[in-house]
């Protein structure tokens, strides 16, 4: 389903929720369970409440609390952690407390919140210390513009003061830099560093001849594996599986279990069970698939592990 026929749609959502049946149909012959699930990666984009300086979701919709909810009907997801979407600077602290105030409400899932700041910045600490103590933030998740820039001494700095404050920090970034945030990682070990969407390898490097993928170092499969093997070597960090649904050269007809098994099985080999947790990626998964079709896709890919195994991926 192309982007072009979402856009057209008078409603993405009923779209999206029509992949997901269809496939919902076609694994219950294969017994997928009906696990409880803490999606640790929800994003929400209200375009009603915030008119400017909000981000652009990959689709012409109202991506609310409202519009999660009915995403998630019938997937038993009974805990979310929201992660920021990058808005504007000024709208950071703003951004934040709108996540606390969902928080705060009991007639969602929301039960945290990984909120945006610059871990560049000499005054991140006066920043972050007015969350210090609130039950529901539990980290940040910022970008880096160089390479160079991930082993700056004010990040390096500000990293420790996450850790100090028992907050993580979340990182989605080329797999040509994670041997940096490797080194990083190695300075700040009392801080719980969290790769984002299985570090952005592309599943096809996997299942496809990879070799043509050498002149993109983005999809490179070496790169991926030497940089994943060096961040899951720190014992501070964990793993997302998420995106891989959504890799920019993943076509249609390749989003199987089957398919994206292996760089899937690789992010288990590396971190093993205990660090790796399921991750919605919702209203961005939308690109490709319904957030219940990507649900049963990866149940599909870990059937054959243990309950326990299942269990502290999915919750």
């Amino acid at each position: 389903m192309n982007r072009k026929r979402f856009l057209t749609s008078a409603s993405a959502m009923t779209v999206a929720s029509f992949a997901a049946s269809s496939f919902l149909s076609s694994t219950q012959k294969y017994g997928v369970k009906s696990l409880p699930i803490i999606d640790t990666h929800q994003h929400l984009c209200d375009f009603e409440r915030f008119k400017v300086g909000w981000c652009t979701p990959p689709l012409s919709y109202n991506f609310n609390m409202d519009a999660y909810l009915e995403a998630v009907n019938g997937l038993n997801i009974k805990k979310s952690i929201y992660v920021e979407v990058g808005v504007d600077p000024h709208n950071r602290h703003t951004e934040a407390l709108y996540a606390i105030e969902l928080c705060k409400d009991k007639s969602n899932p929301m039960v945290g919140a990984v909120i945006a700041a610059d871990i560049r910045s000499a005054d991140f600490e006066k920043y972050i210390s007015e969350f210090k103590n609130s039950p529901y933030i539990k980290g940040v998740r910022s970008g880096f513009r160089s390479s160079s820039e991930i082993l700056n001494q004010q990040v390096v700095k500000n990293m420790g003061i996450l850790g100090s404050m028992n907050l993580s920090f979340e990182f989605s970034l080329s797999p040509q830099w994670l041997p940096q945030m490797a080194e990083l990682i190695s300075l700040c070990p009392n801080t719980l560093f969290i790769v984002e969407h299985c570090g952005r390898g592309d599943p096809q490097a996997f299942y496809k001849p990879w070799e043509k993928f050498l002149s993109n170092a983005e999809l490179d499969r070496q790169i991926w594996l030497t940089g994943m093997e060096a961040i899951s070597s720190k014992k501070n960090t964990a793993c997302k599986i998420s995106n891989v649904v959504t890799q920019v050269l993943a076509k249609d007809k390749d989003l199987s279990a089957k398919n994206l098994a292996p760089i899937i099985n690789k992010c288990f080999d590396f971190f093993g069970p205990d660090r790796v947790m399921f991750a919605g990626d919702w209203p961005w998964v939308l690109k490709k698939v319904g957030l219940a079709t990507w649900v049963n896709i990866l149940k599909e890919v870990v059937i054959k592990r243990s309950d326990d195994d299942q269990k502290k991926l999915f919750y």
